[in-house]
């Protein structure tokens, strides 16, 4: 028997019965739906944090030692770089607080991050206008800043791009706002100024690094010289690591914390994937009931078919390719309605996760594995039916009432 005819046959068949055909598959719908939404929101999620974390933080290592007599400094920055090869650059930071004002607007209590130059080629902040300072403007302790763009936004108004060019006040210092840098959230909204201009300028702000921040090479495995360079500074500032009197060295490498993110977030996949699977079960059993009733509703039909010479093979395939259709009619609608459930989705997580924009992340391989998994469930649920119809006897069949 043709394709073609088994195909007219099988469309005849689930035609005759639409009403069933619809809530038989309506648990396929729901779970593929349920399992394209779910991957697709977890994907977003999984891409939107590594976007926060900016394009090449993998790269990144934070660095923090501390023992009872000093903490790191230039100095020590540079021994890093000589005695752990592997470093694009090694570059220190603090913190500080301080009131920013326009003359007329005041900010009172910004963050205020105090950075190197080389810190804004780690590309983790991004510029709504103006630029960074460059190696001149730190080493010099130039008065200049950049600000971020709430503190921007507050003191200039509109979307704080009028800022730049302008002087701001902290303290009785005056400094030149070169730069809007976009806030991370709404709750990390953090102004740039050179380190050597904040020791000498702000109160509160002493000679020493707060943290220092590697960048490794692109050909190197920054989860390895994390481990070097933790190794390094303990020989080298005298820490005995069983000993916390004697101080800490603490190096974390962004690689593995975003392994451990892509993990965590896997597991999650894979647990609301499996829920998800449930009721693709119960839908391959409500298929298998359908064809079981379907092949007893048809007893006499299979008879005259195999009477007039239709193999058992025939019958087998017919039967078979119902489930399949069906279960492939039903993923078909379950792509559509996890797609459109996934926006929803994200765009709930999106509103509630301030600063951060969640869009579906809805693969190719997605949807071929939902595609398969619907063909895979009407051939396993579909196969017994499909066999007793071809093993019923053509003589009692056609007796049958």
């Amino acid at each position: 028997m043709r394709f073609r005819d088994l195909m007219r046959e099988v469309f005849s068949a689930l035609d005759a019965n639409r009403g069933r055909s619809l809530l038989t598959i309506l648990g396929i719908v729901i779970g593929i739906a349920a399992v394209i939404a779910m991957t697709s929101l977890i994907g977003g999620i999984s891409q939107a944090l590594v976007g926060e974390l900016g394009l090449d933080q993998a790269r990144m290592l934070y660095i923090s030692a501390w023992t009872p007599t000093r903490e790191l400094g230039e100095t020590d920055l540079e021994q890093i770089e000589l005695n752990v090869p592997g470093y694009d650059f090694v570059t220190g930071l603090t913190y500080s607080s301080a009131n920013i004002s326009d003359g007329t607007k005041t900010e009172e209590g910004a963050s205020l991050v105090c950075v190197e130059a080389a810190y804004f080629d780690a590309g983790t902040v991004n510029f709504v206008a103006g630029s960074s300072f460059t190696d001149r403007d730190a080493s010099a302790g130039s008065m200049v800043i950049v600000l971020s763009q709430p503190v921007a936004k507050k003191l200039y108004g509109g979307g704080g791009s009028d800022a730049v060019g302008k002087s701001v006040k902290i303290g009785n210092d005056s400094f030149t706002v070169i730069g809007v840098a976009e806030a991370a959230n709404a709750y990390q909204a953090e102004s740039y100024v050179p380190y050597k201009t904040a020791v000498s300028r702000l109160p509160d702000v002493y000679d020493g690094y707060a943290q220092v921040i590697g960048y490794a090479r692109e050909d190197v495995d920054a989860n390895d010289l994390a481990d070097r360079t933790r190794t390094f500074l303990c020989s080298y500032l005298g820490i005995d690591p069983d000993d916390d009197e004697s101080g800490y060295v603490d190096v974390t490498a962004m690689q593995s914390m975003i392994d451990q993110m892509n993990a965590t977030m896997s597991t999650f996949s894979l647990m609301m994937s499996a829920v998800a699977g449930i009721s693709l079960v119960v839908g391959g059993i409500g298929i298998m009931n359908m064809m079981l009733t379907n092949v007893t509703e048809r007893i006499r039909e299979i008879g005259l078919r195999k009477a007039l010479g239709a193999r058992s093979s025939d019958i087998t395939k017919q039967f078979l390719l119902e489930s399949v259709t069906l279960c492939l009619v039903g993923g078909f609608f379950g792509i559509l309605l996890g797609y459109g459930a996934s926006w929803a989705l994200t765009g709930a997580a999106s509103s509630l996760a301030d600063g951060m924009t969640v869009t579906p992340a809805l693969s190719p391989t997605a949807i071929a594995a939902a595609t398969g998994i619907c063909a895979g469930i009407g051939i396993v649920f579909g196969y017994y039916p499909a066999r007793r119809a071809a093993r019923l006897n053509p003589v009692e069949s056609l007796r049958f009432q």
